[in-house]
């Protein structure tokens, strides 16, 4: 796959409800600007669902298929890509029809949620593997059986895995750059104006940095250590120790970086992994308090509803509806 060749590389995406239009852009578009640079069809896809029928996405636009999932019809990469309410989409049917369909790819790959429909057809038993960075623990957790690294993307022999929308362009650029040439890929990475070098092994960037690394450096290491530190918070006192000053000189530059307290911005970002847990995952109420640092389902549902307006568990009641 990874060598370079004249011959077409065909592609087959499963989009399943609710995937991410960005990660799927990110997917097919640069095989789109390749055939569109070299004046060829190097690349030749198709995106289909399970049913045949259009897909919504998470942000409620539909993707309209080519057809329906053939998993008996050879490809050379067989990508599946998911997001939100995998566990409800990715039923036992659309399992049997991945590990199907990956006996008949010469690679398959998952992209952001994606990681996870491989991982429950338990085609990433025994490798490395990664997914979207917020997901890497309770994915660790639920899978013992894989290897999971934080990397941006992993190939293990005919399995790769991506996080979210950024490393599948990556992936994607690697895979052009191997199989066209740098000055090809480059070409494709200048459409869309990207001018990042990334490679498999670099770390996902966390959102809740954003550019603030470049902007104080004492903000973004307190940053670090609570996204570190989650299920048991440290004071404030602790984290700016790290981060190498005075607690009064860290609230004065979360004020001036972030526009509120290390404390708020400590909380919020434990509700924020909160939300995640309950909308995401079926972990009982008692076990994201938990994992987030709460002493009590009853601190956490306070919390909760100071923040979002709701208890958690209308947050459950909506994410399933």
């Amino acid at each position: 796959m990874f060598a370079q060749t004249d011959e077409p590389l065909t592609a087959t995406i499963l989009v399943l409800p609710e995937a991410s239009l960005m990660s799927l852009a990110a997917t097919l578009d640069p095989m789109r600007a390749a055939n569109r640079i070299s004046g060829a069809r190097p690349y030749l896809w198709k995106v289909v669902s399970m049913d045949g029928y259009a897909v919504p996405t998470s942000c409620g636009l539909p993707v309209q298929v080519d057809c329906p999932f053939s998993p008996r019809e050879r490809c050379d990469l067989l990508i599946v890509v998911a997001a939100f309410g995998v566990f409800r989409h990715a039923t036992q049917s659309v399992l049997a029809a991945v590990r199907q369909g990956a006996q008949h790819a010469r690679m398959i790959g998952g992209v952001e949620a994606g990681s996870w429909v491989l991982a429950m057809a338990g085609l990433l038993d025994d490798r490395r593997a990664t997914t979207h960075w917020e997901d890497l623990e309770e994915f660790a957790t639920r899978f013992p059986q894989v290897q999971v690294i934080p990397d941006r993307w992993v190939v293990d022999d005919h399995i790769f895995t991506t996080g979210g929308a950024a490393p599948a362009l990556d992936f994607m650029l690697a895979l052009i750059r191997a199989r066209q040439g740098f000055g090809e890929a480059l070409n494709v990475a200048s459409l869309y104006v990207y001018e990042e070098v990334r490679r498999p092994s670099d770390a996902q960037p966390l959102v809740s940095m954003g550019r603030i690394g470049r902007l104080e450096r004492r903000v973004a290491c307190a940053i670090r250590v609570m996204e570190e530190h989650l299920e048991a918070p440290l004071p404030i006192s602790a984290i700016a120790a790290r981060a190498g000053c005075s607690v009064r000189t860290l609230e004065n530059l979360f004020r001036d970086s972030v526009q509120t307290s290390p404390g708020a911005y400590y909380l919020s970002l434990r509700l924020q992994a909160a939300r995640r847990l309950i909308v995401d995952t079926d972990l009982s109420m008692a076990e994201t308090a938990v994992r987030t640092g709460f002493s009590s389902i009853a601190s956490l549902s306070r919390a909760f509803r100071r923040q979002f307006g709701h208890p958690p568990s209308a947050a459950r009641q909506i994410s399933k509806t």
